[in-house]
């Protein structure tokens, strides 16, 4: 019955990520999830502590180097972060792959990122790549949303400056 679901839960992702338009995003969920409830680790294997980052806003981008619409996304994300050039967010790239898999895209593309591993998408109802949490600096979060955004332009740009000068 396990290997059921774990063969559902991929077939679920694979679906997901090859469809770039589709969207389902909130803001200010009821249901959201919290920091603390986020496993995950850097590339050499040291826990993450979300909760450490309060005072920041978190910015965690769940992806996939087999993912077209996340590899399409990243560059966008790339940009957002230059123009908005502020120390106030930190910008995580999950992955659920091996770190050889990590680092191998990481040599590939070259974009520069802070990427790390997730250790539980599936208790975090992650069912599409990519999918993307933002958590305000009381670490509540206020942002969540599956599936590909063009995070460079005005709109997104502004999203995230807004919840980066909330008080």
């Amino acid at each position: 019955m396990k290997l059921l679901i774990k063969l559902f839960f991929i077939v679920f992702i694979i679906i997901g990520c090859n469809d770039a338009q589709k969207k389902e995003s909130s803001v200010g969920t009821a249901a959201a999830i919290k920091p603390g409830n986020i496993k995950l680790t850097d590339l050499k294997g040291d826990s993450i502590d979300l909760v450490k980052h309060k005072g920041k806003v978190v910015f965690i981008n769940f992806w996939a180097t087999w993912c077209k619409p996340c590899i399409e996304e990243m560059p966008t994300i790339r940009n957002a972060i230059g123009i908005l050039n502020n120390d106030r967010i930190e910008f995580l790239f999950a992955s659920d792959e091996t770190t050889e898999q990590i680092d191998w895209f990481e040599k590939k593309h070259n974009y520069n990122l802070n990427y790390v591993k997730a250790g539980n998408l599936e208790e975090l109802g992650i069912t599409v790549l990519p999918t993307t949490f933002i958590f305000d600096k009381k670490g509540k979060q206020v942002f969540s949303e599956m599936g590909y955004r063009k995070w460079d332009d005005k709109t997104n740009l502004d999203l995230l400056s807004k919840i980066v000068n909330e008080e």
